[in-house]
């Protein structure tokens, strides 16, 4: 509910206040040891990405209550939004994006590692589970850029706004695709925010639609093996849908107005 989020929010804004604040039965407050703040901007953050890997890959429509309350506490708390971005890209590099090459003298495990994959002892996770941590995790840096909180200062720009998310698409297209991945993080992009960037973007928004569906859905084709074509056809069929319908659904799950009367 809307005050349900109201009340995680004040919590966690009056914490990096240096307000007291109560916990498990006990009061905190960052005041009580010097590095108190920088310790709790860094475990929030992390927090924060780990909600996107976890929570958001298993249900969808959790990224936007998520997103709006960090969009809020990275507003007032813009260190907070800092070291997201820094856990965000280390755990999931393709939210810069950037593909990691494999470096002379790098081992196939550290590779990996660099890639996204959880390796432990020596045993990489399986491709499914990656795929859906870092659907999730794109999921969620795709509600951030298009959500304020409500009771905000509105005379302020948004910290990590709508540019950042054209920004990321663009650069996506300029990088050679991935089998898998690329497809996958395409559809979770224009999925989340594809409805707010035709809104802010409009026809230059469209032009890069139609540059997907002629030029790059085939370059995703060539490096596509018949049995990784799930995320390609789903994809395919979504830019289709909404180049002819010339129109992009709005996210299942976005917050309405009525939401924070709840």
């Amino acid at each position: 509910s809307g005050s349900k989020l109201r009340e995680v929010f004040d919590k966690i804004n009056n914490l990096l206040s240096g307000k007291p604040v109560q916990t498990e039965g006990q009061t905190v407050s960052v005041t009580q040891h010097p590095q108190g703040l920088e310790f709790v901007c860094y475990k929030l953050a992390e927090k924060f990405v780990r909600h996107g890997e976890g929570e958001v890959s298993f249900h969808h429509d959790s990224a936007f209550p998520i997103a709006v309350v960090l969009s809020g506490i990275w507003e007032l708390h813009p260190r907070v939004g800092d070291i997201f971005l820094a856990h965000l890209h280390k755990k999931c590099p393709y939210s810069v994006p950037f593909y990691p090459a494999r470096k002379e003298g790098t081992s196939m495990e550290e590779y990996q590692r660099l890639l996204g994959y959880e390796v432990h002892d020596s045993k990489v996770e399986e491709q499914d589970h990656f795929l859906k941590r870092m659907s999730g995790m794109i999921r969620l840096y795709a509600a951030i850029i298009q959500l304020r909180w409500p009771y905000g200062n509105k005379q302020r720009a948004h910290p990590h706004g709508l540019s950042y998310g054209w920004r990321w698409l663009a650069q996506m297209l300029n990088l050679e695709p991935l089998a898998d991945v690329t497809a996958m993080l395409l559809l979770d992009f224009l999925e989340v925010c594809g409805n707010a960037l035709m809104k802010q973007y409009g026809i230059q928004f469209w032009k890069t639609m139609f540059f997907i569906q002629k030029s790059y859905i085939p370059r995703i084709e060539a490096v596509t093996s018949s049995g990784q074509m799930g995320c390609l056809s789903r994809l395919k069929n979504f830019v289709q849908k909404c180049l002819q319908a010339e129109e992009i659904p709005l996210p299942k799950g976005i917050l309405t107005p009525s939401f924070w009367r709840t």
